[in-house]
Order: structure tokens, then sequence, then C-alpha cells
């Protein structure tokens, strides 16, 4: 293979910093590979969550991550018949068309490095042919990443799990880059009201910009849900939309559902949520959302096109931009809650 080594952001141990250095590419591309040089990835909460390990013991340590990017094929292994060397492409962790290949064979100082079908917080990856959409060549590298996870998955949300109607009101606990996009979406079908709800102001403010119609500081006030009730209705939302996996936001977002509504969650819990079942027998809905159930070669293009039409804006979701060097300090930044999306620059060159 034409390229050797590649630098790359790796979890050694749970719960400490990320360990910048080089790592050694496979030999040969194996079935389903496509190799690819990566220029801009996104952080997303799920790698805020695996550095954690809030789903347990991380069994596959030491190994790299990220699942949203930008980037250019430079070689394909055998069997790959979508993609090519030269395309432009938008990495994602939803499976798309192609093969599934087997995961890559990285090492690091001599020993096995593991990686899944997708990694982008590194230079070059080996990423499987299923988890790749090629998009127009002259479209922003730097906006590309978002279309990865954040933007397709708040369309899949409000398309497929919450199905929302036109004239129907959506609240959105949450207000980070899939919660701006989830208000966008929801005004783009013509729902209405679509209430965000945020600790920050500075994130309400780009709320309103993406198309919420009010916003509600739950920090400085006494009582969320009457607030939300005195905009919909005593009966509550049509569909209620929960990003942040907080257990007293997920109980609140079921309340305030209404009784023939649908709750989505799409934030991950890291304690037990209790909530009253009896309303689910009744046409009540509790869902949880995985990726929006998005199908990146359909959605993808779609998203651009209404990008290019004018009817998706992106302009302020990305709120801070670090080097691959700096990933740490990225990190923290995604934890501190006040940023929309973190661009990392991966390729100087960018």
């Amino acid at each position: 293979m034409q390229v050797k080594k590649s630098k790359g952001a790796i979890v050694v141990q749970s719960r400490e910093p990320l360990v910048v250095d080089e790592f050694d590419l496979p030999e040969t591309l194996g079935v389903g590979h496509v190799l690819v040089k990566i220029h801009y990835t996104s952080i997303c909460g799920a790698q805020i969550n695996e550095i954690a390990a809030v789903k347990g013991p991380d069994k596959f340590l030491p190994h790299l991550l990220g699942h949203e990017a930008s980037g250019t094929v430079i070689d394909v292994g055998i069997g790959v018949t979508t993609k090519k060397p030269g395309d432009t492409v938008v990495l994602h962790w939803r499976p798309s068309k192609g093969f599934q290949s087997p995961p890559p064979a990285y090492s690091w100082n001599g020993k096995k490095l593991n990686a899944g079908w997708v990694t982008t917080f590194n230079e070059y990856a080996v990423i499987s042919e299923n988890r790749l959409t090629v998009v127009p060549a002259d479209f922003d590298k730097k906006v590309s990443p978002l279309l990865g996870c954040a933007v397709t998955t708040a369309l899949g949300v409000i398309n497929n799990d919450a199905q929302v109607k036109i004239g129907e009101s959506v609240v959105i606990f949450g207000s980070g880059g899939v919660g701006l996009n989830m208000a966008q979406c929801a005004a783009l079908v013509g729902a209405h009201p679509v209430i965000a709800v945020d600790i920050l102001d500075s994130k309400l403010e780009m709320a309103k910009k993406f198309g919420a119609t009010h916003v509600i500081n739950s920090k400085n006030t006494t009582d969320v849900a009457a607030a939300i009730r005195e905009i919909v209705g005593q009966a509550g939302a049509d569909k209620v939309i929960e990003t942040t996996g907080v257990k007293g936001v997920i109980e609140t977002a079921y309340e305030l559902t209404a009784p023939k509504g649908a709750c989505v969650l799409v934030g991950v819990p890291t304690e037990k949520v209790t909530i009253y079942t009896l309303p689910l027998h009744f046409n009540k809905i509790l869902t949880g959302s995985e990726g929006g159930s998005c199908v990146p070669d359909i959605d993808i293009p779609r998203i651009i096109k209404l990008n290019q039409a004018g009817k998706m804006s992106f302009k302020g979701l990305i709120t801070h931009e670090f080097t691959l060097d700096q990933i740490n300090e990225a990190l923290d930044c995604v934890r501190s809650g006040e940023a929309g999306r973190v661009l990392l620059k991966v390729d100087p060159s960018a």
C-alpha cells in the first residue's frame, strides 16, 4: 500500500487523555477496504461516552475513534465498486452502499491497534466501503463532517423516528450540534411551535436562528414543564425529543409528551430512568433513536441539495476549531457543553 504510516489520537486508557502518535497501516487493503486521507473531522458525544467507558469496561484498548469526517479516497481494495481513487467522501457510522469490510489491521508500538469500520481522528484511515458516501468535489470540506452524523441524525429523527407532521408541536431538549439541526428540520417540515430548551442563552440564540419559535433556559426557569405547557397546551407536546441523556431531563421529556404523542430519546443515559408506563398502553410512544435510522447514500445527497437551494443552513454550527494535536483540548471543549459542533483540522494542508 502506498501509505505506510499515519498519525492518530489513540485511546490507551479509559477516562484518560488520548495519546497522539504515529501508527502503522496494513501492508495491503483487504476486501471492501478503502484508504482515505482525512481532511476534517467533528467530535460527537458518542466519542466522549466511549472515552468515559459509560457502557462498561472497554475491551478494545488501545483503539482509534471518530465517525464523521470529510476525506479523499487514495486507494481501494478488492471488491470495492462504489468508490474510486480521487473521490471526495463523507465518512459516517451508519451503513450505506457497498461492502462491509473486516476492521483494518493497524499496529502501534508493535502491538495491535483496534479500530472499527470507520475512524476519523487519524490522518489516514482504512474505512469499510459502506461507511463512505461520495459528495461533490466542490462541497465545503469543513461542513462535510456534519453530514456524517449531526445533520443526518437530526433529519432522521424528525422524519423517521418522530415522524413530525405539519402543524405538530415539537420540543427539543438540548441545543448542541444535533439539537440545532433538529430545530431546523422541524421548521422545514412545518412544525409549530418548535421549542428549544437548554441551559445556555448563547445556544438558545443559535436555536432561534435555526428555526426555534420559542426558547426556554431551563437553568433560569423555575418550572420548565409549566412554561412549555403554557406554549403547547396542558395536554403536552405532540413530539418531544431529548438529546442530553440526563436522567431528570429524560423523565421530564416523557411527562411533557401528549397522551398520543411521541417521545424520542437521542441522548444516551448514564443512569437508570424512572417513568410511569401506563400511558404506553394507550398510544403514547417512547422510543430510542439510533442515528435517526438515516440512510447516508440517500439522505446526504438530499441534504446537500437542500443546502444548495438555500433551504438548509450550516452557518454557525461549527463553533470551535482545533488541530489533531489539540485533540484533548477539543474534547474538553465538547465536555464543557458550551460548544456547537467542534471541528478538528486533521490535514494541515486543507
